[in-house]
Parts: C-alpha cells; sequence; structure tokens
C-alpha cells in the first residue's frame, strides 16, 4: 500500500510568501492606474477651462476624451504632390473662347498664301503655347440631345450671325429667339439633304450596307453628313478656319462628326483604303489644277471601287454657268481637266443626272497598270507606306493598291457589309499586314471592350444615360473596340490612333466601319473648344511619356471638352496619382477606383467630371473672371 508523505514546514511557506508577493503587486499596479486615469482627468478638467480662440497651444488629448479611431488613413490621394511644381492653369480671356492652337489665325498669316498652305495645321512652339484654361462662353447651355441637335443650336454656344446673313437664301441656317435653325439645305441642294441624297441614292446603292463610311471636303455646316447618319453611314467632314466662321463649330455643336482641314501640300490625317464614298458640293477645291494633286489624294483615300461624287461647278455648267458668273469656255475646260485626270486614275465615270456626277474607283490596278504602258502619267508612287499621313507631303503620283492575282479579286481584300463589318475581322488584320495583331486578338479585343464599357457605365451614370452624351472622343483607339461596344448608343466616336503607337491600326478601325485620325498629342488637335462631351485615354499618358509635358496633353483635353462633360483614365496607378494632381486644379471632380479586375490590378481608372464654369458676362480691365453659376 502506497504510502503519503507530509509537505515540509519550509516548503509551504514558502509558497505563501509567493502568491502573497504576487498579490501585492497586483494590487500596486491597479491602483496606480485608477491614481493616473484620475489625474489626467483631473488636468483635462483644468486645461479645457484655459482653452480659448487666443490660447490655441493646449493637446488636443487634454481637451476631449480620447477616441480611438480604426478608419484607414493611407490613400491614393496623400501621395499626390504637395509642393509647388504641380502646375496650376488659371482661365484665360474670354477673347479665347474659340481659340484653335493649331489654326490660329494670326500665326497663319506667317505662312505661304499659295496653294492654301498658311490654313493648313502650323502648331505653337513652347515658347507660344498658353498655360491657361480655354472658357465657355458666357450663358452657355449643355447642347440639345441627338436628333434634336440635328436642327438646332444653342446661339449663347456659337455666338456668330455671320452665316445666317451670308448663307440666307441657301437656307443653311436661321437665327430664332435664342437659337440656331439648321433647315439641312445647301448650296446645291436648297430642297435639303435628305432629297438631295434621295437623288444620289438613285444613281448609287446607300441602302444595301456597301456603304459605311464617306467623307465630305468643304462641308460647310456638314448637313450632307448629319442626313446620312439615319441612313447608318458615318461621314468624316472638314473645312477649313476660314471666312465663313464657325461652320466646323456648328457641325460640332450639333452633334456631328467634323474636324478642320484643307486641301493645302499635306495628305489628310487618314490611312489609305479608308472611305466607301467621297463628295464634294460646291466646295471650291481646284480638282483640275495641280496636275490633278488633290484628286490623287481622293483617290489614295477611297477604298477599291469607291465613289467620288461631284456637284455644281462645273458639273452641269451648261445649265448655270450665267449664274456661276463664268464664260462658258472657262467652265467646259474646268470640267474637261477634272474628266481626264479622273480618266488617269483609271477611274470610271458612271453617270451625270442633273447636277450630280459619280465616278467609281477601280476594285484593283490590274488593267490600270496595263495602261500605264500608254498613258505615262501619273506614275504609280513609289514604295512607300500608304497609311502614312500626319505631315506627309502629297505627291502627284497614283497609291498603288495592294496586287492581286486574278481580276475579279478586291485589291487589300473585300469588305463585309454593314453591320456584318463591325464584328468581321478587317482585311488588314486577316493578311498579317499590322504586325503583332492576329484574327484571335482582334476578337478577344471585342469582347474586353465589351466587358470594360459595361463597367465604365456603372461607374458613370452620364455615360449610362443614352442621349446625354453624343460626341465621344477616344484618344488611343487600337481597334475601335470602345467604339464597337456603343454601336447601340446614340453616339459617335472619333478614333485617334496616335502617330507615335507601336501599330499603325487606323485602317482597320476604317474597314470595322468607323471615323477617325492620326493625331500627336504632344500637339493640339484641328478642333474647336467645347467639341467632345466624353474622352476616354488609355494608357495615353504612359505612351507619351518622356514625350512631353502632362500638364500640356491634360490642358488641351481641358480646351476640347465640353463643361459638365467626363473623362476616363485608364493607366497605372503611379501615372494616375500624377495626372489627379494636376486635374484637380483645373475644376474637376475626380476619383480613382479599382480595375474591373479587382484591386490587385496596378492599372486603375481615374474618373474626372468637368465642373460648369464660363467667362463672366462682363470683364474689367482685361482681366478674366469665371461665372461657375448657372
Amino acid at each position: 500500500m502506497a504510502r503519503s508523505f507530509p509537505i515540509p514546514f519550509r516548503t509551504r511557506r514558502a509558497n505563501l510568501a509567493y502568491v502573497a508577493a504576487v498579490a501585492a503587486l497586483c494590487g500596486f499596479f491597479y491602483f496606480l492606474g485608477i491614481w493616473q486615469h484620475s489625474a489626467d482627468t483631473a488636468a483635462a478638467a483644468v486645461f479645457s477651462r484655459e482653452v480659448s480662440p487666443s490660447n490655441p497651444c493646449i493637446p488636443q488629448i487634454l481637451r476631449s476624451p480620447v477616441v480611438l479611431d480604426f478608419a484607414a488613413h493611407h490613400r491614393a490621394e496623400d501621395l499626390l504632390p504637395k509642393d509647388e511644381s504641380v502646375p496650376s492653369f488659371p482661365a484665360c480671356p474670354s477673347n479665347f473662347s474659340e481659340y484653335t492652337p493649331c489654326e490660329d489665325v494670326q500665326r497663319s498669316l506667317r505662312f505661304d498664301r499659295d496653294r492654301l498652305i498658311y490654313r493648313e495645321r502650323h502648331c505653337p512652339d513652347e515658347s507660344e503655347k498658353l498655360t491657361c484654361r480655354i472658357p465657355a462662353p458666357h450663358g452657355y447651355k449643355v447642347p440639345f440631345r441627338w436628333p434634336e441637335s440635328r436642327q438646332k443650336a444653342w446661339f449663347a454656344n456659337v455666338p456668330h450671325k455671320e452665316l445666317t446673313i451670308e448663307k440666307k437664301k441657301q437656307n443653311w441656317v436661321r437665327f430664332e429667339g435664342n437659337r440656331f435653325i439648321f433647315p439641312g439645305g445647301g448650296t446645291m441642294f436648297p430642297n435639303g439633304a435628305d432629297a438631295y441624297i434621295d437623288e444620289i441614292g438613285k444613281l448609287i446603292n446607300l441602302k444595301d450596307g456597301s456603304i459605311r463610311t464617306a467623307l465630305d471636303t468643304g462641308c460647310g455646316v456638314a448637313s450632307w453628313g448629319a442626313y446620312l447618319l439615319s441612313r447608318n453611314i458615318q461621314t468624316m467632314s472638314f473645312a477649313p478656319r476660314d471666312t465663313h466662321e464657325a461652320q466646323v463649330q456648328f457641325a460640332l455643336e450639333r452633334g456631328v462628326p467634323a474636324l478642320l482641314g484643307v486641301f493645302a501640300s499635306k495628305r489628310l490625317p487618314y490611312p489609305s483604303r479608308a472611305f466607301d464614298m467621297a463628295h464634294c458640293s460646291r466646295c471650291l477645291i481646284p480638282w483640275g489644277q495641280l496636275d490633278g494633286l488633290y484628286l490623287m489624294e481622293v483617290d489614295r483615300v477611297l477604298r477599291p471601287g469607291g465613289y467620288w461624287i461631284l456637284s455644281g461647278p462645273p458639273v452641269n455648267w451648261q445649265s448655270h454657268w450665267k449664274g456661276w458668273e463664268r464664260t462658258r469656255d472657262d467652265l467646259k475646260a474646268e470640267q474637261d481637266k477634272i474628266e481626264a485626270v479622273a480618266s488617269s486614275l483609271c477611274w470610271k465615270k458612271l453617270i451625270q443626272e442633273g447636277d450630280i456626277a459619280i465616278w467609281k474607283k477601280p476594285t484593283n490596278h490590274i488593267h490600270c497598270k496595263a495602261a500605264r504602258k500608254v498613258v505615262k502619267f501619273p506614275p504609280f508612287c513609289p514604295a512607300q507606306d500608304p497609311d502614312l499621313a500626319w505631315y506627309t507631303t502629297m505627291d502627284t503620283c497614283l497609291t498603288q493598291l495592294p496586287e492581286v492575282s486574278d481580276v475579279r479579286e478586291v485589291a487589300g481584300g473585300g469588305l463585309a457589309k454593314w453591320p456584318e463589318r463591325l464584328n468581321s475581322v478587317p482585311p488588314r488584320i486577316r493578311d498579317g499586314s499590322l504586325e503583332g495583331v492576329t484574327a484571335e486578338r482582334f476578337r478577344e479585343d471585342s469582347e474586353l471592350w465589351k466587358k470594360r464599357v459595361s463597367h465604365y457605365k456603372s461607374l458613370d451614370y452620364q455615360l449610362a444615360d443614352k442621349g446625354r452624351y453624343r460626341n465621344l472622343l477616344d484618344m488611343n483607339a487600337f481597334l475601335g473596340g470602345f467604339a464597337a461596344s456603343l454601336v447601340d448608343d446614340p453616339v459617335w466616336v472619333m478614333n485617334v490612333v496616335p502617330v507615335e503607337a507601336p501599330v499603325n491600326t487606323l485602317g482597320a478601325i476604317y474597314e470595322r466601319g468607323f471615323i477617325g485620325t492620326y493625331q500627336n498629342w504632344c500637339e493640339a488637335m484641328s478642333t474647336y473648344p467645347r467639341t467632345y462631351d466624353f474622352i476616354h485615354a488609355n494608357a495615353v499618358f504612359s505612351l507619351y511619356k518622356d514625350r512631353c509635358k502632362m500638364g500640356d496633353i491634360l490642358l488641351e483635353m481641358d480646351r476640347i471638352l465640353r463643361p459638365e462633360g467626363s473623362i476616363i483614365f485608364r493607366d497605372d496607378v503611379d501615372m494616375l496619382v500624377k495626372i489627379k494632381g494636376i486635374i484637380d486644379r483645373m475644376q474637376y471632380d475626380t476619383r480613382i477606383v479599382d480595375h474591373e479586375k479587382g484591386p490587385l490590378e496596378r492599372e486603375k481608372i481615374l474618373l474626372a467630371s468637368k465642373l460648369y464654369w464660363t467667362a463672366a458676362a462682363e470683364e474689367n480691365h482685361g482681366e478674366s473672371r469665371v461665372d461657375s453659376h448657372r
């Protein structure tokens, strides 16, 4: 049987001493804590009686009870630069409200007037660049919604009545109350653009989807392009900034695609084989002069099988020569020159009926090359990239179409009819001429932008509101996926392919049935202020890093964006933080949000909404003031 032994008395006494010591220490620290808390409270009470505006030095912790704060305090905004190196842009004087930097009238006078070179792009150098924000005119209003805007514009937005006087008899525009009315008339279509287009539709098929993109040269107020939109034909309309003030501006204000441009010495900023149809209605371009140089440029941008339409002098000169105040011989000679140039380009004249004449470009150059053995002029252009069109000099030569092996083939590949053209793989991608862009990548890009635009609409309620926006700009369009995802909305998109882009994809965008232009974003765009309701800038600032100043690009974006318009920037988070630091000083409401895939992506989205502000009603001593009240 086990035996138990008693614990020695000395050991029991040691254990009791240990327990007593621990209890004493616990009690000591407990009472010490109570004493410290009561001392702090008493001190706070004493100091709180002494706090006053004249004595702000009392520590905050002694003014009020301590409140623990578990909120996050590290935000993207904390990274924004706080020093004076961040540029700040004041408002420009009100007389700059229509400033177009590269088409400035005063600067243009320095250049050669021969061949209208002075009306081409001539951008300011660094010393001439404005560093202020262009104000909207006092009383500016959000434009009418499409399609009402096709026929109406607020006078306050484009305060020019010159055309209502100059073109009064031609039914272009009239002034009523506080707005302009655009009946759709034109010099050669007094019964309206719709009736004129119906006449063209009797001569060529405008309904089967084979014609989707058009070019209108010397467009006036772009009535022709405006009324083609209802027939699913997108028109790039252009005219120079000239004595007929605000023609292109009227087009843009009404929601019609347009750019400032002129036939002079440089190629038009569009790729080869871009347009299904080109048009001139009394556009006053000397088609027969300079060895037919301007018709050669039209040939470059026309797709194989495309149409060129001419109405006005000298067509049907037999009926109009007296009204045109020119001699019969002069007009006949002009038409003979045009006919000869068109023939030398291997165009076929389809028909001339009434005041309209139509030519058709061949679908390939097999017969044309054979004819060159007899007719030597114009020669085919030497080997070059026919899509190069940014400050590229025009030459008196015929742009060669891609080679074909059979006379029935369409050079460069046939195009599907609209709307199938939208999602068909563009011929330039099918034949592998765009390095690194495959049919599979094209399809993936289309699906990607459907998801992205759906996400955008969840972030920007105005973009989701069909009809709120009309004129959209995609600053780095790649394959036009952004525009394609909005094809069912009442918008049009100017697709820009930067000249610095790794691959020139603008031709493929046109083959999808959209319009666009080339642009170097270190320079200003050839358009008026307040052109666009919405701007999409995907990786633009990463592309232009170290090429030019971020502030200059943002200032140009601000110039061409309407009051209360929006911008969506998509870029690396570090780039967006820098952008936000600048644009926050330009009267924008901004926020950075996560990529649609979630917060772990470095690429983020910056939403920026331009606040409403205009020039003040009056300015004193030449100093600009702004009015931000509706």
